[in-house]
């Protein structure tokens, strides 16, 4: 019965009424996406850092074990295609339409947190030193004395170094990767959660190892940041919090939760089925008042007839009495 009315909720049958709909989110979710290309282009807050403060900087600067890129192809391309696959399993487009919004909405928001704090804060990367002084050198030799020029008169530092490499330093708290990851893995481990049942009560630990995996993945993405010093472990921890806070509310914005005993579909899915319900029950309804309607009527039309009939016989028989008196009295 399930795979039936869930059969009936398919993109060519549903899928115009759901993006009309939903034309307003998507729309802020452009919104959203514009925003956080702002953020990340604008120069961050330089924090001050002195001379001292660089002590604890000279972490060596090393490419990041997970590029910037494989953050959109496993936090936001894999879960895509893995609610696809459910899709045709299920044939609600409803579901498939809720989890990609929920998704983009969980990591464009957690986004736009990211960036915005790292931009205010402009913490210092743990390899800052070596952006600030590719070449290693934070004074500058002339012929006969050492000449510091690299610290400003407050005792600020004063980089040599590419700006770009310079900018990207000043942007460690929080850590965007770890943010990412857990905001569309955070999510994508809810949505199995949900769709495996695995607060059904039964006991299977099975189903709870597969919802840890993509949070372990998370969990290792950020403990990778930290090995190649480009975080340090405050920032994973508050990138971690951060993604999972908001991808909770999204997700809690268009499913229910996971221990609930409606927790594998969508709000939406079982609005619409309360309203087909509704809708037959009021068709049903409305065609057994016409039904007994028109028995009524039958009933009462059966009634008219043979009363009519009656009087026509006795109208008959009066008739024929009075005729046969006049008859007699002829006679």
């Amino acid at each position: 019965m399930q795979e039936v009315e869930l059969g009936s909720h398919t993109v060519r049958s549903h899928g115009v009424t759901v993006a009309r709909t939903h034309m307003h989110d998507w729309v802020i979710l452009m919104l959203l996406g514009l925003i956080e290309v702002i953020l990340y282009v604008i120069h961050p807050f330089y924090r001050f850092v002195g001379k001292d403060m660089m002590t604890d900087l000279k972490y060596p600067l090393k490419s990041c074990t997970v590029p910037f890129w494989a953050v959109p192809m496993y936090a936001v391309a894999l879960p895509i295609a893995i609610f696809v696959v459910v899709y045709f399993r299920r044939r609600d487009v409803y579901d498939l339409h809720h989890a990609i919004l929920g998704l983009l909405f969980s990591v464009l928001i957690t986004g736009v947190l990211t960036d915005a704090i790292k931009d205010a804060v402009g913490r210092p990367r743990p390899d800052f030193f070596w952006r600030c002084f590719p070449d290693g050198k934070d004074v500058r030799h002339s012929r006969f004395i050492v000449i510091e020029i690299v610290y400003d008169k407050w005792g600020n530092v004063v980089c040599h170094g590419v700006k770009s490499v310079i900018k990207e330093g000043h942007k460690s708290f929080p850590s965007g990767h770890t943010s990412w990851s857990f905001a569309g893995l955070g999510f994508f481990s809810l949505y199995l959660s949900g769709k495996i049942q695995v607060f059904d009560r039964k006991g299977h630990v099975a189903k709870l190892c597969i919802v840890i995996l993509p949070l372990l993945v998370a969990s290792l993405v950020g403990v990778s940041l930290v090995d190649d010093y480009w975080h340090h472990w405050q920032d994973v921890f508050a990138g971690g919090l951060i993604g999972l806070t908001v991808t909770t509310f999204c997700y809690l914005k268009f499913f229910p939760p996971p221990y609930h005993a409606q927790g594998w579909g969508p709000y939406a899915y079982f609005q619409v089925l309360e309203e087909l319900r509704s809708g037959a029950q009021v068709t049903s309804t409305i065609n057994g008042s016409n039904v007994q309607v028109t028995e009524a009527r039958v009933e009462n039309q059966v009634d008219e007839t043979s009363n009519h009939g009656c009087m026509g016989l006795t109208l008959a028989r009066g008739s024929g009495s009075a005729l046969e008196d006049l008859e007699s009295g002829r006679r």
